[in-house]
């Protein structure tokens, strides 16, 4: 016999809610309500409405764990399954012990929700396409997502290599201009920063420029982290952060690029001495044309003083390749 239950999907992006409805069996939608936050999905918990709640972790107002924590200290019964890009071990071992049955990496494949839910004892008619999802979405909100799987990923490769929990806050997206972005980067050159990192991509129709910013870094929490035994002198400092920056920035531009089905080839990663540096590869990339997107992940390593922004810069030729992409992957 199949059953029929209250299904709450929180999650801040209508992609993902669109996603993450449209892998579920036709038989479960029958009860399916959706929340873009904690406080909005809490508010219909505690009306005793959800049998079974489809969680992410990064969002605003009130976020997974904040959710995970009020369900286990006001023993409400609802069973969670997390669905997140942030992939990290620790993030796994956390929402576990703060009482979700299972978690799902981002995005979420048809099959392995099945399989989870399976498992848990919610049997479900698996035959037939689920079609029928009416969920508002849009290009920018699967940008959005879309990179915040990649930055996810990124996170993941960092923390397994240096045995560290990368904190991850929701992605912004802008649409911008030469002029603005290169006001911005002067702003940004008269603000204190330890390092930069630019490099370029391109692949698939889509082009653009990486640029890591260190806002805070100490060394020797960096040295401890990549057990470097050696003097930390400028130079050797220099080549941590190239070390470090170069991983996250390869693995977020892989996540994005396999997201969209394409790949990238990157250009060599080149350390800046001022943003006037930025300024001049970006024009050169045909940045310089009426419109730039840009991606930005400000970035943390918890219990280390390191502090980071990683932004992305995308060509205006680039933005139709991608759009129509993205909206394939939403239809």
């Amino acid at each position: 016999m199949f059953m029929t239950i209250s299904i709450l999907i929180c999650d801040d992006s209508s992609f993902a809610r669109k996603q993450i409805a449209r892998a579920l069996s036709p038989s479960l939608l029958n009860k399916v309500t959706f929340a873009a936050n904690g406080e909005e999905a809490m508010k219909v918990i505690r009306d005793g409405k959800v049998d079974l709640l489809l969680l992410d972790l990064n969002m605003p107002i009130m976020d997974g764990y904040e959710v995970l924590q009020h369900i286990r200290s006001e023993d409400l019964n609802t069973l969670v399954v997390v669905v997140s890009g942030d992939v990290q071990p620790d993030a796994y071992k956390r929402v576990l012990a703060l009482g979700a049955m299972e978690f799902i990496k981002k995005p979420v494949k048809k099959e392995t929700l099945h399989e989870v839910l399976d498992r848990f004892g919610i049997r479900a008619e698996s035959s037939g396409e689920n079609n029928a999802v009416n969920v508002e979405t849009d290009c920018w909100d699967g940008y959005k997502e879309i990179a915040n799987v990649a930055m996810g990923q990124a996170a993941d490769l960092i923390a397994r290599l240096l045995g560290v929990f990368v904190n991850m806050p929701i992605p912004l997206v802008n649409m911008t201009n030469l002029s603005k972005l290169s006001a911005d980067l002067k702003k940004l050159d008269q603000d204190e920063w330890v390092s930069s990192i630019s490099q370029g991509y391109i692949g698939g129709g889509v082009s653009g420029e990486a640029l890591l910013v260190f806002r805070r870094a100490d060394f020797k929490d960096i040295a401890s982290m990549m057990k470097h035994k050696g003097e930390l002198t400028e130079s050797a400092q220099q080549e941590l952060l190239m070390d470090i920056g170069s991983v996250m920035i390869s693995a977020f531009l892989k996540g994005f690029a396999n997201q969209l089905d394409i790949s990238f080839s990157q250009g060599s990663p080149v350390l800046l001495e001022s943003m006037e540096t930025m300024s001049a590869s970006v024009a050169q990339k045909k940045l310089q044309e009426s419109k730039i997107l840009s991606i930005e992940h400000k970035c943390s390593i918890e219990g280390c003083d390191v502090e980071c922004d990683l932004i992305l810069f995308f060509t205006d030729d680039s933005l139709d390749p991608m759009d129509n992409i993205i909206s394939l992957l939403a239809s």
